[in-house]
């Protein structure tokens, strides 16, 4: 699943295809967006917002309403964009997946099971993202915003706490494990029994920021296949602390892995 170290990645891949662009041509794969064309727009800037994937565009000058344009988009647990050279074949994924296509003089960027998809005058991007909690991989990140947002709910547990993004936005599942697991921390703590959640919170940016600018997401320092997740992924494997077995069980939506010595259940 995409978190926001992998948004953030796929985001820069753009920017770097086309910022500064004009496209050339546009294909949209999905009902509410069919009849939209982009040719002769140009690409201002890709950027994240979390796990929300913002593409900037300027209109061009005989263009009715706002001169700048958002494209968003959310990548959820299986989109993708990626970007190809003109002649390339698009080999990512299967053709019917494919729910956009940009073309420019020198990249054609193709993006794949997207969600969420829009386009709306820049100045209303709020009304998608403005929910979201500070983002750990953005220039406004605020740990002490986000330590107040995750407070505010006491009774939520930590693992699903640090999952819902209008506290933070950045974390997904891996990141949720592999913190809990380094802060000793069981999965099913209130958020008001953790005893440091500045602490927590600045330990999830850390790990995302490590990761930013590379596709191997590593919490022990090893990019050596089987070696990069303390618990994650690790179901019935030895814990690599105590060597007790690692677990996996469902939380909430969504499954979790931990180790039942190093993060006891919460009394």
């Amino acid at each position: 699943m995409p978190e926001g170290d992998t948004v953030w990645n796929t985001a820069r891949v753009l920017h770097r295809a086309l910022a500064g662009a004009r496209l050339t041509g546009s294909d949209f794969r999905v009902p509410q967006l069919a009849t939209t064309d982009l040719t002769g727009w140009t690409v201002r800037e890709s950027a994240s917002r979390g796990k929300h994937l913002l593409l900037r565009l300027a209109a061009p000058a005989d263009h009715p309403g706002a001169a700048h344009w958002t494209l968003h988009s959310h990548l959820r647990m299986d989109g993708a964009w990626r970007a190809y050279a003109p002649a390339e074949r698009w080999s990512a994924r299967p053709a019917h997946l494919i729910r956009v296509v940009l073309r420019a003089a020198d990249a054609v960027a193709v993006g794949y099971h997207l969600h969420e998809l829009a386009l709306l005058p820049t100045a209303q991007e709020e009304t998608l993202v403005g929910h979201l909690g500070p983002d750990l991989l953005g220039d406004d990140w605020d740990p002490e915003e986000a330590v107040r947002r995750l407070a505010a709910h006491p009774d939520a547990t930590i693992g699903e706490a640090l999952l819902d993004q209008r506290n933070l936005a950045g974390v997904g599942n891996l990141y949720k494990c592999e913190v809990l697991f380094l802060r000793g921390l069981s999965p099913w703590t209130p958020v008001g029994a953790v005893p440091d959640l500045a602490g927590t919170v600045t330990l999830a940016q850390k790990l995302l920021a490590a990761n930013r600018g590379r596709w191997t997401q590593s919490t022990t320092g090893s990019l050596h296949r089987g070696q990069t997740s303390y618990v994650y992924g690790r179901r019935a494997q030895p814990c690599r602390r105590c060597g007790t077995a690692i677990r996996k069980e469902e939380l909430g939506e969504r499954v979790t892995y931990w180790c039942p010595r190093c993060q006891p259940a919460p009394t």
